[in-house]
C-alpha cells in the first residue's frame, strides 16, 4: 500500500501552501490595513520590510532549487526531482513581488525614475538582470518547452540558474551595505551546491576520458609483425 502511494503527489499541495504563505501574509496585512483599518503589522516601514521579505524568499527558493539535485543524489530519493519545477517557480513569483514592490513603493510606478535607478545603482541593475534572467527560464519549464527546445539544450538554458543565484547573493550584499551577515549565509550555502557541481563536472569528465582511452587504444594500436604467407 505505502509503495503504490505517491508521496510526492499528495504532499506538493500542502508544499505550495507553505510556501505561499509568506506572500499571503503579506496581502492580507495589506488588505486589513487599507480596507478595514486594522493596525499595520509591518514595521516602521513596510514598504522596506515587503521588499526585503520577498526578496529573501527569492533567494531561498533559488538555492532550494539548486539544493534539489545534490540531496537527491545524497538519499538516493529520485523522486525528489519532481519538486524542482514548483520550487524554481515560486523563486520567479517571489522575484516579480519583489519587483511589484519596489516599483509600487520606491518610485509609484514612474518608470522614467526606475529606469534612472537601475542606471545608477548598481544593486538595483543586479538585481534587474537575475529576474529578467529568470524570465525565459519560467517560460520554459513545462514539457511541452523541454521537448520544443530538446533535453540538452534545456538543460544548458536553465544552467543559467546558478549564474541568477550568485547575481541574487552579490545583489543583496550591496543592499545591506553593513550588516552582510545573512548574503554571507547564503553566499556560503551557493559557494557549496557549486562546489558539487564542479565535483559532478569533474567525475563525469573523468569517466568519459576512461571510456575513451580504450577505444584510442584499439585504433592506433597496430601489429608488431605481420605475418606473411607461407611458401611450400
Amino acid at each position: 500500500m505505502f509503495q503504490r502511494l505517491d508521496l510526492i503527489g499528495w504532499t506538493k499541495p500542502f508544499v505550495l501552501f507553505a510556501a505561499l504563505f509568506p506572500a499571503l501574509q503579506l496581502i492580507w496585512a495589506l488588505i486589513a490595513a487599507l480596507w478595514f483599518g486594522a493596525p499595520l503589522t509591518l514595521g516602521a516601514n513596510p514598504a522596506q520590510t515587503i521588499e526585503h521579505i520577498t526578496g529573501d524568499w527569492c533567494l531561498q527558493f533559488l538555492l532550494l532549487t539548486l539544493a534539489v539535485t545534490p540531496i537527491r543524489k545524497l538519499t538516493g530519493w529520485n523522486k525528489l526531482i519532481r519538486y524542482r519545477r514548483m520550487l524554481g517557480l515560486l523563486a520567479f513569483f517571489y522575484g516579480v513581488l519583489h519587483l511589484s514592490a519596489y516599483t509600487a513603493f520606491d518610485h509609484v510606478f514612474r518608470f522614467e525614475a526606475i529606469l534612472a535607478d537601475i542606471i545608477k545603482r548598481p544593486f538595483v541593475t543586479v538585481g534587474m538582470g537575475a529576474l529578467l534572467l529568470m524570465l525565459p527560464l519560467a517560460i520554459t519549464s513545462t514539457k511541452g518547452w523541454i521537448r520544443r527546445l530538446g533535453g540538452q539544450r534545456w538543460i544548458q538554458l536553465h544552467k543559467l540558474t546558478y549564474a541568477i543565484a550568485v547575481l541574487g547573493v552579490v545583489h543583496y550584499w550591496w543592499l545591506v551595505k553593513q550588516d552582510v551577515t545573512w548574503p554571507i549565509f547564503y553566499g556560503f550555502i551557493l559557494a557549496l551546491l557549486l562546489l558539487t557541481r564542479v565535483v559532478k563536472s569533474s567525475k563525469a569528465g573523468k569517466r568519459e576520458k576512461r571510456a575513451v582511452r580504450p577505444i584510442t587504444n584499439a585504433v592506433t594500436e597496430r601489429p608488431s609483425k605481420i605475418p606473411t604467407r607461407g611458401h611450400s
